[in-house]
């Protein structure tokens, strides 16, 4: 599949997540950490006019000046954008405007696709590509979240991609990784992001690691024993915020009638005691992992026993810091603003997700968030 292709097949699977959406349901914005739907499409046709065709297309008009404050994210490089909690007051431009602006882009990179791009706007492509790769991940977990908050619990489809949410269960075997120097880091030459580069050489010690995630059923022991209301599995920061929060189960879990069901995208229905557990945050996962006496990986381990499991439906929670590794240098301009400005005060997730786009994922992937979101598809994996 050459460049221009690839750029199609992406764009078009961003529009086909979209598709059951009704147009309500595009602009809504329950809380800060998630975007309208709308906004999504925007910002991520935004990215290809602002860093590809304004910069390198000399026949290329603007669908609309006003679309760079409107659809900018983060780039600070780039100019003045919308406050991320104000994305929901964007009732205009409209649903159908958005997708207009798409339309436009798309016809003028195919234009400007038309001669071969030179190799650093090939690269700058296969970031885009990637980047609207990434948002389209971001789009269900906002949809979900979207739908999962709406008092009706309404279906996205009753077929959806968490129908691959269902896993071998190993019976809870564990794989023994014996200790000694391993090299982490992206080691090829297809496309990873700058935060996997720098390979090097870690020490790990003995550890043995789950073969499968940890299920409903196991974390359902957990709550049982008022886990959520014993201190001692907790870190100090994690319990604050169990307390204020009030929180008592994982995200989507409700307690109807003495019976637990989970939204998920097909509705509410009781929940399947043998899938993995989903949508924790890190202090959840270490909680628990804390209350089974053993712990999370590093993402180092994580990295060197992957070849021993299944992983890829669910992100897994990682004991690291999200840090850069060594050599690490940010790029320069707006791009240098991708990664490295938010090696801070984050946690490693390892793997990928059901919601992962085809071809997205690889054992080197850093994703990274706060400690206290959950909205996305994590779970985790024990360690001892």
């Amino acid at each position: 599949m050459n460049l221009l292709e690839k750029y199609l097949t992406t764009r078009k699977l961003t529009e086909n997540i979209c598709q059951p959406l009704q147009t309500e349901d595009y602009v809504v914005q329950p809380i800060e950490d998630v975007s309208p739907p709308k906004w999504h499409l925007g910002h991520t046709t935004w990215f290809f006019e602002t860093f590809i065709l304004q910069a390198n297309f000399n026949l290329y008009k603007d669908f609309d000046p006003n679309y760079n404050y409107v659809f900018n994210s983060y780039y600070e490089t780039v100019g003045a954008r919308v406050i991320r909690t104000d994305r929901g007051n964007l009732s205009r431009p409209t649903v159908m405007d958005v997708y207009k602006y798409r339309a436009y882009v798309d016809e003028a990179m195919v234009k400007f696709l038309a001669c071969e791009p030179s190799e650093e706007v090939s690269n700058l492509l296969q970031l885009g590509i990637n980047h609207e790769q990434q948002h389209q991940e971001l789009l269900w977990y906002d949809i979900k979240y979207i739908l999962g908050h709406n008092p009706l619990f309404p279906a996205y489809a009753d077929e959806n991609i968490e129908s691959e949410l269902k896993i071998n269960v190993l019976n809870n075997e564990f794989s023994c990784i014996k200790a000694g120097v391993y090299e982490i880091g992206y080691n090829g030459d297809d496309f990873c992001f700058d935060n996997e580069l720098g390979r090097h050489k870690v020490y790990i010690n003995d550890f043995e690691i789950s073969n499968s995630l940890v299920t409903n059923k196991d974390y359902l022991t957990f709550i049982e024993a008022n886990g959520y209301q014993n201190f001692k599995y907790w870190h100090a920061e994690a319990w604050d915020w169990v307390n204020k929060q009030q929180i008592k189960a994982p995200l989507y879990w409700h307690l109807e009638n003495g019976e637990w069901f989970r939204y998920g995208l097909s509705g509410l229905k009781p929940i399947n005691l043998d899938e993995p557990v989903c949508h924790l945050s890190f202090y959840e996962a270490a909680a628990f992992a804390s209350f089974m006496g053993m712990r999370l990986p590093t993402e180092f381990e994580w990295e060197v026993a992957a070849s021993n499991f299944e992983w890829g439906k669910l992100w897994e929670w990682t004991e690291s810091a999200y840090l850069p590794y060594p050599g690490f240098e940010k790029a320069p301009g707006a791009i240098g603003e991708y990664n490295g400005k938010f090696m801070v005060n984050q946690k490693v997730l390892r793997g990928a997700s059901l919601a992962t786009s085809p071809a997205h994922g690889r054992p080197t992937y850093r994703n990274f968030f706060h400690p206290h979101l959950r909205w996305m598809y994590s779970g985790l994996r024990l360690v001892k």
